[in-house]
């Protein structure tokens, strides 16, 4: 599948760049289709993308927001990915915007997964924009190297909606959307930053298992073109 790489000099001024692609893509929705949706990756990379696009004057009341994928830990964990959005992203002018989060008070994760499964779908499908990341190990979402929900998520037969998954890797337990349910966005981003990470891409694109590097399912079988960007 198609992927096209787009270089910036530093992470600032790949912020401001996604920023207005972002911007100028869910306002395309809105003009469209009178509601725009957008799935987002936590971590520390997209920090200041969240920042800027936090500022846009898109018709946030018009947007939906979810993540990619979570934790299971409550909102109020240091390590939610919901705190994180909370925290730099839906402030200023995107604080109108409507969010749905990914980890629900169940008694297991798998109860929390259903949960969430029925509040993201009335999102509708495909996504506009889903801006993946990817870590050092090649996992993108909570796509983890041999995790044992792996095979499961990477089937693009399979159902849309929210998996668990457990892998040596991921810390804590996970939920993260299907394969399926991201790889059609209508703008699909790999976000990411340093040569450590440009590095991790080379070798994911030259080839072999997507159990040990899940972006390959991505580079390789996504629906859309990925967009990647990147800065040093």
């Amino acid at each position: 599948m198609t992927s096209n790489l787009h270089a910036f000099p530093n992470a600032a001024s790949l912020s401001a760049a996604l920023a207005d692609e972002v911007s100028s893509k869910l306002s395309a929705a809105i003009a469209a289709r009178g509601a725009a949706s957008i799935a987002v990756s936590g971590g520390s990379t997209p920090k200041a993308f969240f920042e800027v696009l936090s500022g846009k004057d898109i018709d946030w009341s018009k947007v939906t927001v979810t993540l990619v994928d979570e934790r299971f830990v409550a909102a109020d964990n240091p390590r939610s990915n919901h705190l994180l959005v909370a925290t730099h992203l839906l402030k200023d002018k995107a604080s109108a915007a409507t969010f749905i989060p990914l980890y629900y008070d169940r008694p297991s994760i798998e109860e929390a997964a259903v949960a969430a499964t029925e509040k993201t779908a009335s999102i509708g499908n495909p996504f506009d924009v889903a801006i993946l990341g990817m870590g050092g190990d090649g996992h993108t979402a909570s796509f983890f190297p041999h995790g044992d929900n792996l095979a499961r998520a990477l089937d693009l037969s399979g159902p849309r909606g929210i998996l668990t998954m457990v892998a040596d890797g991921a810390g804590e337990e996970r939920l993260t959307f299907s394969f399926s349910s991201l790889s059609d966005a209508r703008f699909l981003v790999l976000h990411i930053e340093g040569q450590g990470k440009k590095d991790v891409l080379e070798a994911a694109k030259a080839g072999g298992d997507e159990a040990e590097m899940p972006i390959r399912a991505v580079i390789n079988r996504a629906a859309s073109p990925l967009e990647i960007f990147w800065a040093p």
